[in-house]
C-alpha cells in the first residue's frame, strides 16, 4: 500500500506542477509584434502599451517602443501614420526605427531598439512631421504622453 501512496503521490506532485507551469505568466521568449498600416489586431487605443507587453507581463510580445496617435484634436485615433526615431533633433542624424501606425492608431514593436544615448520622435501625419523636441531614453511613450505631457498627434 505504501508503495502504491507514494507513486500516486509522486503522480499527483508531477500534474500539480504541470498544471501549475501551464498557468504562469511566465514568458521565456519574445513573440514578435510589430503594428503594419490598416492592421486592426491591437487593443487598448491611449493606455500603457508596455503595462502588459514586457517581459513577465500578461501582453504577447515584449515591446520596446509603443503608444497611439491622435487627431489635432487629441480625442480621436489617428491611423497610418508613421513613427520615426532619429539620433539628431527635427529629423535630422540616422533614422533608428520607422514604426506604421496601425488602422487603429496605435504602434508597437518588439524589435531591439537602443534608446542608451537618446532618440528624436517624429510623428508624419497626411502631410506634415511633428518632432518631439528633445531626446527620449525609452519606448514607452505612455510614461509621459498622457500623463505628464500632451497625447501624440498628427495631422
Amino acid at each position: 500500500m505504501t508503495n502504491k501512496m507514494t507513486k500516486l503521490q509522486t503522480i499527483l506532485a508531477i500534474a500539480l506542477l504541470s498544471f501549475a507551469g501551464i498557468q504562469s505568466c511566465e514568458k521565456s521568449k519574445n513573440e514578435t509584434k510589430i503594428s503594419a498600416y490598416n492592421g486592426g489586431k491591437s487593443h487598448h487605443t491611449g493606455e500603457n502599451c508596455m503595462e502588459c507587453h514586457k517581459k513577465h507581463g500578461s501582453g504577447e510580445g515584449w515591446f520596446t517602443a509603443a503608444g497611439s496617435v491622435y487627431d489635432t484634436l487629441k480625442t480621436t485615433a489617428f491611423p497610418n501614420t508613421t513613427i520615426k526615431l532619429f539620433t539628431g533633433p527635427n529629423g535630422t542624424g540616422d533614422v533608428k526605427a520607422t514604426i506604421e501606425v496601425d488602422g487603429l492608431g496605435n504602434f508597437y514593436t518588439t524589435e531591439n531598439i537602443d534608446f542608451s544615448n537618446g532618440l528624436y520622435p517624429s510623428v508624419m501625419g497626411n502631410s506634415f512631421a511633428m518632432y518631439m523636441s528633445t531626446a527620449t531614453v525609452t519606448g514607452e511613450c505612455y510614461s509621459c504622453h498622457s500623463v505628464t505631457t500632451d497625447r501624440i498627434w498628427a495631422y
